[in-house]
Order: structure tokens, then sequence, then C-alpha cells
């Protein structure tokens, strides 16, 4: 038997009904249709997982990325009993604390203490275990004041906080967290974060789902991408980020055909005598803008890894003819430690703001170099990977 803490995925395959209607008649009568498109062959099953396979080891932190309707939050659910799959096995070693939803396992009708027994009970802890770490969870929760109301009279941000607190200071055994860190104030994500670092100090096994990557990179230490209900990698949470954030932009720049006044051609980027870009050395991106008609605009471009937010972005405002005109864009240096990156360019109009040609990735840039990044203690989140080059001194 495996130990404690172990979560063992095996060829798990789920499927969901592509025409499943509401119970009203008008829904029902298009069903005759429906009945012969599946006579002429269409199939009426949508897979949204296929044939996963993996086990998660005691103590690991695991992050689960993947772009909407990838199967990661059904993934969490079969694993944490919500839901069965149609094929394969899922085996869990010990109790599973979950917050798959802001508002699981939580009932609106019974009071913050209340629900706090309930969910303990569930999870198998006796009256002891619960009134051991009872007082925990209300602090945590920040809710002394109202932990005897009905939580239906809570808000949202406090129905997240007991769930959270309930889910992981009763010390499951496996700890699956989806999109937690989406909800609350900055504060209290800060506090998610460092409660996640205390449990896995404490051996307990952590499966987490998240959109923010940078917070995914540094609670996990492995990483698992979903892609079309299939495991696209599964590594180092750093090598899994890098590859998901390259195809987030490539795709994105693939989707996008130029529009608006502009066209944007010929995208180069070279370090010092021309040469490949490094660390803290200097940069130069270049590009040719043909323009419809003469016009005034502020032209913006911008590095970014992954999603649309740029680490950072610069702005120039220029008076474009009509037809092509070159454009050089010189960095002293390039604030970016060794890593892929994608440059973004967008145009707007100076005085109303309005889009010219829309925010969007023109292209990739690599930097080269040995200097890298200092890792930084578990659950503290950098957002933008910029390198800042510093000298310490210690001592009278």
């Amino acid at each position: 038997m495996s130990p404690e803490g172990t979560v063992e995925v095996s060829h798990v395959w789920k499927r969901f009904r592509r025409d499943r209607g509401r119970r009203l008649l008008r829904d029902h009568v298009g069903r005759v249709g429906r009945r012969v498109a599946r006579r002429n062959g269409e199939n009426p099953w949508r897979w949204v997982l296929r044939d996963i396979d993996f086990t998660i080891t005691p103590g690991e932190s695991v992050g689960f990325v993947g772009s909407n309707g990838a199967g990661k939050s059904t993934l969490l659910k079969i694993i944490s009993g919500v839901m069965f799959p149609h094929s394969g096995r899922v085996t869990v070693q010990g109790r599973i604390g979950a917050l798959i939803e802001v508002s699981s396992g939580i009932h609106p009708e019974l009071t913050g203490k209340e629900n706090i027994s309930v969910f303990g009970t569930l999870l198998g802890l006796s009256k002891a275990d619960i009134a051991r770490k009872y007082d925990e969870i209300v602090a945590f929760a920040e809710l002394e004041e109202a932990i005897n109301r009905q939580v239906k009279f809570y808000s949202s941000g406090m129905r997240t906080r007991l769930g959270f607190a309930i889910a992981a200071f009763l010390e499951p055994s496996v700890l699956v967290v989806d999109e937690v860190l989406a909800v609350g104030d900055q504060l209290f994500q800060q506090k998610c974060l460092d409660r996640m670092r205390t449990v896995l100090q404490g051996g307990t096994t952590l499966l987490l789902v998240s959109h923010d990557l940078a917070a995914v990179g540094a609670t996990a230490s492995r990483a698992i991408w979903l892609a079309d209900g299939t495991m696209r990698a599964d590594g180092p949470v750093d090598d899994v980020l890098a590859g998901y954030r390259t195809a987030i932009e490539a795709e994105a720049a693939a989707k996008i055909e130029l529009e608006g006044d502009l066209r944007i051609a010929h995208v180069r980027a070279t370090g010092p005598y021309g040469g490949a870009l490094g660390t803290d050395e200097p940069c130069t991106i270049s590009f040719d803008l043909t323009a419809m008609r003469a016009q005034q605009v502020n032209l913006f471009l911008g590095v970014s890894q992954g999603p649309a937010t740029p680490i950072f972005a610069v702005r120039h405002q220029v008076h474009l003819g009509e037809g092509e005109t070159p454009v050089t864009v010189d960095f002293e240096r390039i604030p970016l430690p060794a890593g892929s990156y994608f440059l973004w360019f967008g145009a707007y109009e100076p005085a109303t703001r309005a889009e010219v040609t829309p925010w969007q990735p023109i292209g990739p840039l690599l930097v080269e170099g040995g200097r890298r990044l200092d890792p930084t203690p578990r659950a503290i989140v950098r957002l933008s990977p910029v390198y800042v080059p510093a000298s310490w001194s210690t001592g009278v």
C-alpha cells in the first residue's frame, strides 16, 4: 500500500454529453433533430479528459496549468471524489481537504462554527481534533465577530476565507485548491500562500490549479500542463511554465491578424555589435511600420512572458507619414534574465487614446547569458522576472 498523501491517477478518461439540455419543453422539441444527427454519425459525447496518467508522491506540491476548458477543474473533482471517471482509476491515500469552488463544502444555512464541525467530521476527525484547530481556523478567516452567524449572510470574501481555513487547517493528507487565489484581497492571497507553505512543510501533498502562473511558480515544485483534455507536459515547474508561456504567445501571435491603420513587419532584436541579447546589456529592437495615412500616434512596445500583461513597456509619440517608416528602439540595458520572452506592440491616438493597432505579440525575444534570477522562498510571488543588479555589505 502506498504511503499517506500519495495520489495515483491511472489512465483516466472523462466525457460529458454534448446535447444535455434543460428540462424545458422548448429544449426537448429540438431533440428530434439531435437524434437525426446522431444517426448520421455525429458523436454525442465530448471528451474532457483523455488518458491522464501520473503519480504524486507524499509532500509534493503540483500545479496544474492550461487554458480554460483544458480539464483542470474536472480532474481535481475526480481526485476529490466529487465526480467519477468514465474509465481509469484514481487512488488517494489519506484525508482530502478540497476547495474546488469558493463555497465548496460550506452550507449557507449553518453558522461558521457549525460548518467547521461538519467539514471536520466529513474528513474523519474527532471532536477533540476539531476543537484543537478551531481557534486557528477562526483567526485565519478573521471571523471572530461573525463565526456564530449563518454563512448565507457572509460576503463572498468571508465565505472564501472560511472555506480555505477549514480545508487547510484541519491537516488533510492531500490539499486540493482550485483558483482560490483569484478571490479576495492581496493580503488574504498572501496568507493563503503562506499557509500552503506551512502545510507543505508539514508533509501535506498540495494540488493547485490557478491561472496566476506567478503564484504557481512560487508555490509548486512540479507542474502538469493540460491541453484539450490531455497531458501536454509534466515536470519541474519552471520548465513546464516556460513551455506553457511560449505556447500561449505563439498561439496568440498566430491567431491575430494585424488590424487598423498600421502594419508592422521585419521585427528584429539585436544585442551589442549586432549579436545575441544578453542580460543587463544594450539591446536594439527594430521594425518597419506602414501607415495607411499620415497621423500622430503613440507607439507602445513591451516585453511579456506569457500573458498580455507586460513586464515593462515604453512609449513614443511620433508623426507617421503615409507609407513605410523604419523604427528603432534602443535600450541602454535590458533588465531581463536569460530566458524566452515575447515582444508586444500597440498604437493609439494621443488625444483620445483610441486604438489604431491593437496590443498584440509581434515576435519572440530570446535573452542569453548566465545571469538568472535568484530563487525566492516558497510562497513569495515575484510578478515579473526583472534582473536588478545589487551589491550587499554587512558589518560595521
